[in-house]
């Protein structure tokens, strides 16, 4: 396990599938418990993550971080990657054929993770994951697609443009919590 998603990261280290890898300065693979129940999936490395080398550091990372408190989820317990792993320029949405070109990396991460829930942070992720339109339409639904459970919420960046979206967040960390503990438990949770 260690010695896979150690490979995944050099070989995502190492990317040059798509014109990103031109202006990155590091490729940001995915980090933290390779055992986790859960995998918290953003999209794009930003300015911070990209001078870095890891996902939510800067000013999302801290936002992250506060609704994982909030929840009582600690982040050295969980794993966070992106949709795309590196930083598109000005960080913009990545393209469709940056999101084609990462997709392996993402698929094999969560093979070797294997979470009990997936929580797909902000619509490109959304999209990428699910196909889904909307987040703020289907934030805090458990969604059921091909035996995995996925939980929906709002991109901690968000915050930042939107501050009223705070709570929103905390809120939902906190019913992903109560979800997972559920599913420790061998209950049923209920999906859209």
């Amino acid at each position: 396990m260690f010695e896979e998603i150690g490979n995944l990261q050099q070989r995502v280290s190492l990317c040059t599938k798509c014109n990103l890898s031109k202006s990155r300065t590091n490729a940001v693979p995915g980090t933290g418990n390779i055992k986790s129940e859960v995998i918290f999936v953003g999209e794009a490395p930003g300015r911070n993550e990209d001078l870095q080398g890891k996902p939510f550091v800067g000013i999302a990372g801290k936002i992250l971080n506060e609704a994982l408190e909030y929840a009582g989820l600690l982040r050295d317990e969980v794993y966070i990657t992106n949709v795309v792993k590196c930083r598109p320029p000005n960080n913009r949405r990545p393209s469709k054929e940056e999101r084609a070109a990462c997709k392996e990396y993402l698929s094999e991460e969560m093979k070797i993770i294997q979470p009990k829930i997936i929580c797909i942070l902000g619509n490109t992720a959304f999209n990428s994951l699910l196909d889904g339109e909307s987040i703020i339409k289907n934030r805090g639904k458990i969604i059921k697609n091909n035996n995995q459970l996925y939980f929906v919420t709002v991109h901690p960046a968000a915050i930042i443009y939107n501050p009223d979206l705070r709570q929103t967040l905390k809120d939902d960390f906190k019913l992903l919590a109560q979800t997972l503990d559920k599913l420790r438990k061998g209950l049923d949770v209920e999906t859209s």
